[in-house]
């Protein structure tokens, strides 16, 4: 076959063509995706940082 033959359904290979490109975009970063070590020392770096600010300040 060669590229300009038509599918028997041009939308779905529109819409499974968007379905893959969404799920591209929109990843959330969950345990499937390999976090690496600088993520987690960055993490609790910034959980170090807000805990600090908030003793210092007094809102604990």
């Amino acid at each position: 076959m060669d590229a300009m033959t038509a599918t028997a359904d041009p939308t779905a290979t529109a819409a499974t063509d968007f379905t893959a490109r969404a799920r591209n975009l929109l990843r959330t970063g969950g345990p499937e995706d390999g976090s690496s070590w600088l993520e987690h020392v960055l993490g609790w770096t910034l959980v170090v940082v807000v805990a600090m600010f908030v003793t210092q300040v007094g809102w604990l």
